[in-house]
């Protein structure tokens, strides 16, 4: 029994320690294999193949993004490039205030946690990433750095999405 507890703890340790270093400064490795294609509020993933329109956005350690609002035509499948001009990590990811809010508050009390999801990118001090997504329902959604502070420290910025007629 003693060693049947012995191996769990080892296991419980290795895992632990596995997921404390998934989001700390250290660079993200691109997302491997198929994109993940599941319908949420904002959207969903897109192809490369079916980009309409590009939009490079700068993230800097001002806590910023330039631009901070964008607007696109519902249908519309954007490839945004991803600049990181600081001296520390950044992201972005997409989602509504409410879904940015509770993960922005999960990141606060878990700064490590491990996530890989279409509509995020996370970019290294002088890095560049990338997210495809494809806008298939009108509306106001934002998106935002949800590293600890930074969205606290006004890293966001929205994404009016304008009904096709």
């Amino acid at each position: 029994m003693k060693k049947l507890t012995s191996i769990m703890v080892g296991a419980l340790i290795a895992t632990a320690s596995t997921l404390a270093l998934a989001h700390g400064d250290e660079a993200h490795p691109q997302k491997a294999g198929p994109v993940k294609k599941e319908q949420k509020a904002w959207g969903i993933a897109g192809d490369a193949k079916t980009v309409t329109r590009t939009v490079t956005f700068t993230m800097t350690d001002n806590m910023r993004f330039s631009p901070d609002k964008l607007e696109v035509k519902q249908g519309e499948t954007i490839r945004f490039v991803l600049k990181n001009g600081g001296q520390t990590m950044h992201e972005m990811v997409i989602g509504t205030k409410t879904d940015l809010d509770e993960h922005a508050a999960l990141m606060m009390k878990f700064p490590n946690m491990e996530h890989e999801e279409p509509y995020m990118a996370h970019v290294g001090p002088g890095k560049t990433g990338e997210i495809i997504w494809t806008f298939n329902k009108p509306g106001s959604f934002d998106y935002a750095c949800l590293i600890a502070g930074h969205y606290q420290a006004g890293m966001m910025g929205k994404v009016t999405v304008v009904a096709s007629k």
